[in-house]
């Protein structure tokens, strides 16, 4: 089938179009820098911001994966997380509803559900606030009749660039080149989910599941310290220090201070703080029955990452 992948150049985004292509199917990758990238497929240089540039790429299409998204620790203009993670979702409807497309897998995220030690929604900086605001989006639009299914990723690591997308990678980088400080809530679970699990998953969810479903998309359900540890027996790095959650919180309220006067981002905020601060395990039995979601086992991915580095 013809399917368009928004943010098909990201981290995961390409992933999931190499996926695609594997699988037999046609990508079409829209992204702002899609014709340079050199993936599989059509491409299309365009934004997702921009209404009429989707529903053109979306046309003869029979589905949408909606990987695009700002992830970002700070902009110097908040609405920026607004225009892409909430507005750039309503685009993509927007297409949807005009062109009948027959099935919208949006990709959330972790942090759009409530953390496993709490029944509340966090809010903690601009992108969970948006992440949380799309999925609610995504809600309604599926009640209205909008066949979606929505997929919520945990922690995505694999080889790749070391961006912000791809959290682990740049925290293994800056532990090896001896620039992370230390961490903050080592012991605290999350969901470590390897890149083409997550892309093979989004595959399946375009003719598996019936409309209206939601998924976690987890896979090993450990510590963060399991970063520093792999590292230690790899590489016999020593494990980073632990930095006390109310000396981070003011790292962090200084950190953004400077940031807003110097228009550049900070290295902590007191947001990431909070999200450190929670379990962020997932239970994805419903996902590895419906989808077929494997589960690689973290220290083979954690190698293939370190060897990506």
């Amino acid at each position: 089938m013809k399917v368009l992948v928004t943010g098909g150049t990201g981290f995961l985004g390409s992933a999931i179009v190499r996926a695609l292509a594997r699988e037999g199917h046609e990508p079409i990758v829209f992204a702002r820098t899609a014709s340079s990238a050199r993936l599989p497929g059509r491409a299309i240089d365009g934004d997702v911001r921009d209404t009429r540039a989707v529903t053109a790429a979306a046309a003869q299409v029979e589905a949408i994966c909606h990987t695009a998204a700002l992830v970002a620790l700070w902009r110097p203009d908040p609405s920026e997380f607004d225009a892409i993670n909430v507005s750039g979702l309503q685009s993509v409807l927007s297409a949807a509803r005009e062109l009948e497309t027959a099935r919208v897998v949006y990709t959330s995220s972790f942090l759009a559900m409530p953390p496993a030690d709490s029944p509340h929604v966090l809010t903690a900086n601009h992108y969970q606030r948006t992440k949380v605001a799309a999925r609610d989006l995504a809600r309604r639009a599926g009640k209205e009749g909008v066949p979606m299914v929505t997929l919520y990723p945990g922690v995505i690591y694999g080889p790749g660039p070391a961006t912000e997308s791809n959290l682990v990678g740049r925290l293994m980088r800056d532990h090896l080149g001896g620039r992370l400080p230390g961490v903050i809530g080592g012991d605290r679970l999350w969901s470590f989910t390897y890149l083409d699990d997550v892309a093979d998953a989004h595959v399946a969810a375009l003719t598996r599941p019936t409309v209206g479903r939601e998924y976690a998309v987890g896979g090993v359900n450990a510590p963060q310290r399991a970063i520093y540890e792999f590292l230690r027996e790899q590489r016999g790095r020593p494990l980073p220090r632990n930095i006390p959650r109310a000396l981070a919180l003011a790292v962090g309220a200084v950190q953004e201070l400077f940031s807003n006067v110097v228009r550049r981002p900070p290295l902590l905020t007191r947001g990431v703080v909070e999200i450190f601060s929670h379990d962020w395990s997932l239970d994805s039995t419903s996902a590895q029955a419906d989808l077929g979601l494997k589960v690689t086992p973290l220290e083979d991915g954690l190698a293939r990452t370190l060897a990506g580095l």
